[in-house]
């Protein structure tokens, strides 16, 4: 499956779907807590609408329609000591605790490209309660706890940024004031779509291999961070930060001018691309998966397939109830005018309970698994197929050995964690029945 590239550099930036977008659906069908039970380390790209910030508190902040876009990686944490930007594996001796950290890169950075927010109920929802009212009292509450956390400590941003700021106020209170709902607490303010990967601790390794190195011109000094819209911007960084752990191939940056204009990433896009990429069909014949470079790579760097249980889609709106921002938001697709396939390919992983439900979604793997192994070809047929003649034949009697392990662990972990997301909903439907009894 491959992402679509637009045919034109504006006639094709076809803004559609620009209604109010119903962030409801499809809604979170596992708690987060239930997911990280079965899956402990994985990664959640999300595409966030644009941001309304109601007038009269605080730096107007109003954004535009074709959003922002952050993910959060479980399993990553920030390095202790005075370089909070250098990303650990958690549990590392010198790593913050932590169950993970959000990723945001902002245009405002200058020596960073992105920042690390510890906590995923700091990065997603500020440390709300669903239901506990965001007054201007919480608001102010939330960015004094984060100063003084000290979580932009050593950030610096452009000059520009500060054009607008109100007399009497310092530039670091500022910085904080401005990055509220894009860079942490970002449900304050905007509603959001989510794709979370489950991933393996060598990929984690080699995600934070790959922020890390982004990070480091910057954090060294030898740099000045530009954000790009067309040439390098936050939705390359997920979309770069995903490929390091196999799941799809690159997406240059800072690439000349036209072809950036013709093919550049936009949030609501992303997050389409990733959730057909994870469910790819195609990728679970061998031979299709030989000729795909990224997953060639999954079989062999990382011994996964490239298409495997555990990519399911989430939303939230922003936060209700608000006193602080607009809640009725909008989030659009850049797509070929009138016949573009996107709002389509979103309706159908909306409808389909398998991209939606953890264990629905494990359930079908199991058998596509079992199906794939039951069709298992030996490797002289397979070196017999037209795609393989000219391969090396020690290279595809590696690559046929390593898919066919990943398959029959793959079977092995799948059954594993059916059972322990069975076990878990056992467990919340006797502790739920119980409260019930009290009442």
């Amino acid at each position: 499956m491959k992402r679509l590239r637009l045919t034109a550099p504006f006639a094709a930036l076809w803004l559609t779907a620009c209604n109010v977008v119903d962030f409801t659906r499809p809604g979170t069908s596992d708690p987060e807590s239930s997911y990280a039970t079965v899956y402990s380390i994985y990664a959640e790209f999300c595409a966030l609408s644009q941001i309304k910030k109601k007038p009269g508190f605080g730096a107007e902040v109003r954004g535009e329609i074709g959003g922002h876009a952050a993910f959060y990686v479980r399993g990553a944490c920030r390095s202790t000591g005075s370089d909070q930007q250098l990303l650990r594996p958690c549990g590392d001796p010198d790593a913050e605790t932590a169950d993970g950290v959000g990723i945001s890169m902002n245009e405002h950075f200058r020596n960073a490209k992105w920042v690390a927010v510890p906590g995923r109920e700091l990065f997603f929802n500020g440390n709300l309660q669903p239901g506990e009212r965001l007054t201007r009292n919480r608001y102010r509450a939330l960015q004094a706890e984060v100063q003084q956390s000290g979580l932009l400590d050593g950030i610096e941003f452009h000059p520009w940024v500060f054009a607008d700021m109100p007399p009497g106020t310092s530039t670091e209170k500022y910085k904080y004031e401005v990055s509220v709902a894009t860079d942490y607490a970002v449900g304050f303010g905007r509603g959001r779509y989510c794709a979370r990967v489950a991933m393996t601790r060598p990929q984690l390794l080699a995600m934070i291999d790959f922020l890390n190195a982004e990070n480091a011109p910057y954090r060294s000094g030898r740099g000045e961070f530009r954000w790009s819209l067309f040439q390098d911007n936050c939705i390359h960084l997920a979309h770069n930060a995903l490929a390091a752990a196999g799941i799809w191939s690159v997406w240059p940056t800072n690439r000349g001018w036209l072809i950036s204009l013709l093919d550049f990433p936009v949030p609501k896009n992303e997050f389409v691309n990733l959730m057909r990429r994870a469910n790819d069909a195609a990728l679970l014949n061998p031979i299709a998966v030989w000729q795909d470079p990224a997953a060639r790579r999954s079989v062999l760097q990382f011994g996964q397939l490239p298409v495997r249980a555990g990519a399911i889609a989430l939303s939230r709106p922003a936060h209700e109830p608000n006193d602080v921002y607009e809640t009725a938001l909008k989030l659009v697709f850049y797509d070929e005018p009138h016949l573009g396939p996107y709002r389509g390919w979103l309706e159908e992983i909306l409808a389909d309970p398998r991209r939606i439900n953890l264990e629905r979604n494990l359930a079908d793997f199991a058998t596509r698994y079992r199906q794939l192994r039951a069709t298992r070809q030996p490797l002289a047929w397979w070196l017999a197929q037209a795609h393989l003649r000219n391969a090396e034949p020690a290279d595809a009697e590696a690559f046929h050995a390593r898919f066919y392990a990943a398959l029959d662990q793959g079977i092995i972990d799948i059954d594993r964690r059916l059972a322990e997301v069975r076990g878990v909903r056992a467990t919340q439907h006797l502790a739920a029945g119980h409260r019930l009894a009290a009442q």
